[in-house]
């Protein structure tokens, strides 16, 4: 039998909707509203660069334009209906999702004492104990309560003193928990004393969580392979993924459907009926120019953002100067389910400086798209605490 087909600008628009972007956002962006948007989306990636507005703040704001970073510190440090934990990298999480990742813990667990002993500097084992013990006793623990005696690293992100390592090691293997940040600073307690009784003694096995998290990604993602599925969480192996694709494909729990590229070819994935049924009450995406945190759920696969929107993105950290053609940090800029350039936007002070923007290949820029993505800085610029935007000479590229 033929697969189903989604053409290009349907499977777009479901894969929008999904991340919360094809229609207006609404709502005060804080409370039960914001636990709404972060079950939406699964988690949202923390990240520490904050050349306009830190990514996780980014993300949530663009989805709901009067959110503001307390509103989320809120949900981790007070309400505890969210933790902080990884993914493919750092995340908030919904606190519901906590007994998953109990799975999460135990791999992680496996992985960083088979590899960090080849990348972190010795004796952080020795620490693991005496760590815990100092948590137990003195409650909220940040990084430079702990090895005080032990040289600091200056090496990179990752040259961290051996009581820092084994503070790392301890929160990803679960056995501590974020209960706060001061600033970007992370506050570690036993779990115990973080995370609620319901959640903390709640329990699934293996086979449990892995229906739970290729499920909850399908729904999340719209569409994808078992790699894909697999990825979302960063929970599921490869192998597992597999298994389950096979297992769920010949029950009928999903199906086979071809999506149209880019580039207008076909790739293979899995969906559910109902999910195909959805698209046909799809609506049309709202007129907004969007200034998107280059982690954007939606973006974050760099591979997936170019075969569905034809939009290849890389951050240029690395890439010196003549060669790059890019700012180190540009933030990806969508209208409608197409993006259409790439910004370089920076906070100095008060000041929102605008460097430079380059429209993506066949985007014009009249005065009516011009002057939504102005609007749109005017917008950012409150989440970003500025009161001035002010243009470099030449912003507008060709």
């Amino acid at each position: 039998m033929n697969r189903p087909l989604l053409d290009n600008q349907t499977a777009r628009r479901l894969f929008l909707d999904r991340h919360l972007l094809l229609r207006p956002g609404s709502g005060p962006g804080k409370g039960g509203d914001l636990d709404h948007v972060l079950h939406g989306l699964g988690f949202v990636q923390v990240d520490s660069v904050n050349t306009l507005a830190r990514a996780h703040d980014l993300i949530l704001w663009s989805r709901r334009g009067q959110y503001r970073p307390k509103a989320l510190d809120h949900l981790v440090a007070r309400h505890r209906t969210a933790f902080e934990h990884w993914t493919h990298d750092a995340a908030i999480i919904p606190m519901p999702s906590y007994p998953m990742w109990r799975l999460k813990f135990a791999r992680d667990e496996a992985h960083m004492q088979a590899r960090w002993s080849q990348g972190r500097r010795d004796g952080w084992v020795a620490e693991v104990d005496t760590v815990l013990r100092h948590v137990a006793d003195n409650g909220p623990t940040c990084s430079q309560d702990v090895g005080t005696h032990e040289k600091k690293g200056s090496a990179g992100w990752w040259d961290w003193h051996p009581s820092k390592t084994a503070l790392e090691f301890l929160w990803r293997s679960g056995r501590l928990a974020i209960c706060h940040r001061e600033g970007f600073r992370k506050f570690y307690d036993l779990s115990d004393r973080v995370i609620p009784a319901e959640r903390l003694n709640a329990r699934m096995d293996d086979a449990e969580t892995v229906d739970w998290a290729m499920s909850e990604a399908l729904t999340r993602l719209g569409f994808g392979t078992s790699g894909e599925l697999a990825a979302f969480f960063d929970i599921v192996t490869r192998d597992e993924a597999r298994q389950w694709c096979a297992a769920a494909l010949t029950s009928g729990r999903i199906i086979e459907v071809d999506i149209k590229l880019a580039d207008g070819t076909r790739r293979a994935s899995f969906t559910t009926e109902a999910i195909l049924d959805q698209t046909a009450s799809l609506p049309d995406p709202s007129s907004r120019v969007r200034l998107l945190s280059p982690f954007d759920p939606a973006l974050r696969d760099r591979a997936r953002a170019e075969r569905l929107f034809g939009f290849h993105y890389r951050i240029e950290i690395f890439v010196p100067e003549p060669k790059r053609r890019y700012g180190y940090y540009v933030f990806p800029v969508m209208q409608g389910d197409r993006v259409i350039g790439r910004i370089d936007a920076k906070r100095r002070g008060k000041v929102l400086q605008v460097l430079a923007f380059w429209p993506e290949a066949g985007v014009r820029m009249g005065k009516a798209r011009t002057s939504g993505l102005i609007a749109e800085l005017e917008r950012v610029a409150n989440l970003a605490g500025t009161s001035d935007i002010e243009f470099q000479a030449g912003w507008q590229r060709g």
